[in-house]
C-alpha cells in the first residue's frame, strides 16, 4: 500500500566496488530488500544518487550485475521522472512478479573538483558529499589514484600525484581516505570501500594532483556530447579516425576517456555524418582496457587512403547525469 512504503526510509548500495556503487537495496519492517529492474533507468538512478549523496550516476545496471540479493523484492516498476527526493516519491508496485536475477543496480560518482592548483587540471582534490565539500586523505595516495582524478575531470594524463597538503590545507571534512584505484576506474567512487567521513588524518594530509592538460578528444555530431563521430585534436587541428579494424573495443575506450560510461556500439560509415578535416588515425587496435586511445596499437596517416565516408564513431551508455533537481537523463 502507498502508507506501507511512505515507512520506507533506509537505502544503501551493496556489493559494489565502493560506498557509491552496487545493488539498489531498501530497509522496510526489519528486513532489506531489493528494487527489481522492471523499467529501471536513468531517472530513476537519478534519484537514488540523490538519496544516498553519491553525486552523479555513471551506468545503470540490470539483471543482478552486483550479484544476486536475498530476502524479499521491496519495490518493483519503479518509474521516476528525475526531481524526485526519494525513491519511494515515485510511481512503484510493492508487489512484483520478480526474481533476485533481476536486482536493480547502480555506479555513482563524485562531484569532484581540484582546488588552489595552476589552472582546471591541478590543485588539491575535493569531493562534493551531502551538501559539503571535503578533501581526501593522502594516506595512501599515489599515481594510479590520480590517474582517476584526471580522467574524471577530463583532464589528460597523471603526472602527479601530490602528498601532504602540496595545495594547501582545505577546511570543512575530510571525505575519504585510504583510497585505492587500480587506475582505470572511471570514478574515484569506485576505490574506496570505507565510509565517507572515516579516516584518522588532519588536512595537512591533504591530496592533490597535476594533470597533463584536457582530454584532445571529443564527439562530433551526435544528439548528446556521449556519441557521435571520433575526433582527436592534434597539430592545432581536430581529424577524424578511420574505421578500419574499429570495433566495441576501440569504443570502450573512447567512451572510458571521455567519461561516458560503457561502449554501446562502434559506428561505422558516417554514421554521424562527415567534414573536411584530417584522418590522424587508422588501423586503431584497442583491448578496451586502455585509458586512452593513443595508448592503443594504430596507425598515423600519412598516405589519405581512408575517405570521410568511413569516419569511426560511437555510442556510449551515458554521460555522468548530475543530480540536479532537473536531471532527466542523458540519452543518445
Amino acid at each position: 500500500s502507498p502508507l506501507l512504503f511512505n515507512l520506507i526510509s533506509y537505502l544503501r548500495l551493496a556489493s559494489g566496488n565502493g560506498v557509491c556503487s552496487g545493488r539498489v537495496e531498501v530497509y522496510y519492517n526489519g528486513e532489506w530488500g531489493t528494487v527489481c529492474d522492471d523499467d529501471w533507468d536513468i531517472n530513476d538512478v537519478a534519484v537514488v544518487c540523490r538519496q544516498v549523496g553519491c553525486g552523479r550516476a555513471v551506468s545503470v545496471h540490470s539483471s543482478a550485475h552486483f550479484g544476486a540479493g536475498s530476502g524479499p523484492i521491496h519495490l518493483d516498476d519503479v518509474a521516476c521522472f528525475g526531481y524526485e527526493s526519494s525513491i519511494t516519491d515515485c510511481r512503484r508496485l510493492g508487489i512484483n512478479d520478480c526474481s533476485h536475477g533481476e536486482d536493480a543496480g547502480v555506479v555513482y560518482g563524485l562531484n569532484i573538483s581540484l582546488i588552489n592548483g595552476d589552472g582546471f587540471c591541478s590543485g588539491r582534490v575535493e569531493v562534493y558529499y551531502k551538501g559539503r565539500w571535503g578533501t581526501v586523505c593522502d594516506d595512501g595516495w599515489d599515481i594510479k589514484d590520480a590517474e582517476v582524478v584526471c580522467r574524471q575531470m577530463g583532464c589528460g594524463r597523471a603526472l602527479h600525484a601530490h602528498n601532504k597538503a602540496y595545495f594547501g590545507k582545505g577546511t570543512g571534512p575530510i571525505h575519504l581516505d585510504d583510497v585505492g584505484c587500480s587506475g582505470n576506474e572511471s570514478s574515484i567512487s569506485e576505490c574506496f570501500k570505507d565510509g565517507f567521513g572515516e579516516h584518522n588524518c588532519g588536512h595537512d594530509e591533504d591530496a592533490g594532483v597535476s594533470c597533463s592538460e584536457r582530454n584532445k578528444i571529443r564527439l562530433v555530431n551526435g544528439t548528446r556530447s556521449c556519441c557521435g563521430r571520433v575526433e582527436i585534436y592534434h597539430k592545432d587541428q581536430w581529424g577524424t579516425v578511420c574505421d578500419d579494424d574499429w570495433d566495441i573495443q576501440d569504443a570502450e575506450v573512447v567512451c572510458r576517456q571521455m567519461g561516458c560510461g560503457k561502449a554501446v556500439s562502434a559506428s561505422h560509415n558516417t554514421s554521424f555524418g562527415w567534414e573536411s578535416r584530417p584522418t590522424w588515425l587508422n588501423h586503431v587496435g584497442c583491448r578496451g582496457t586502455e585509458s586512452y586511445i593513443t595508448d592503443c596499437s594504430h596507425e598515423r596517416m600519412r598516405n589519405m587512403n581512408c575517405g570521410h565516408r568511413r569516419d569511426a564513431g560511437v555510442v556510449c551508455s551515458s554521460k555522468y547525469v548530475a543530480c540536479s533537481k532537473y536531471s532527466l537523463g542523458v540519452h543518445c
